[in-house]
């Protein structure tokens, strides 16, 4: 049965915080969300796969794909339809297809790869590395950030997507998150 992991039709401009684990996607997202007085889409796996931990102490499987592409599109559709400035993505069905291939040895699901390359954001926000790491029960690479980092890299550069590599901590990062997208989107 194909799967159907595509963007419904929206009014918003989609920027998508990308990146290896721990480097401030969701605070940076949630913080551009509320300084454009608009809305951001948190990460699904994170949620579903950590309920997995709690309730059965598994970690992600190739099954879970799926579920977790489709619950991330639900969240992403459902809150682009109640926008029409930017919409804050923490993250896209293109992240869960590099995990995928990098977890599960090349493999992804063939409609989530599908949708993952084909699926329109109009910026993405490649965040750096050049913060401290920080342990939780689902990230598990703190010594694969470097490869990681250029994993999600080529992954933009091979599908030219527009992107912008964010650097700095707290402010810094916050103010370079915001001019790339004013350079972008000239009129926000």
């Amino acid at each position: 049965m194909e799967k159907d992991f595509g963007q419904t039709s929206c009014n918003c401009k989609k920027v998508v915080l990308f990146g290896p684990e721990s480097t401030g996607k969701t605070t940076l997202a949630k913080k551009l969300a509320s300084y454009y007085n608009s809305d951001w889409v948190p990460e699904y796996a994170r949620t579903y796969l950590q309920k997995k931990w709690d309730q059965k102490k598994k970690i992600c499987s190739k099954e879970d794909l799926p579920i977790i592409a489709a619950g991330q599109m639900a969240l992403e559709n459902q809150k682009a339809s109640n926008t029409d400035s930017i919409l804050f993505c923490d993250t896209d069905l293109l992240v869960t297809k590099i995990y995928s291939e990098v977890y599960f040895e090349g493999y992804c699901d063939p409609d989530l790869h599908y949708f993952a390359v084909n699926n329109h954001y109009d910026l993405y926000l490649l965040l750096d590395i050049d913060i401290p790491w920080v342990a939780d029960d689902l990230r598990d690479k703190p010594e694969e950030r470097d490869q990681m980092l250029a994993e999600f890299k080529k992954a933009l550069q091979s599908l030219h997507r527009p992107y912008v590599l964010i650097q700095g901590h707290g402010q810094d990062r916050f103010q370079s998150a915001i001019h790339a997208i004013q350079s972008q989107f000239a009129h926000v």
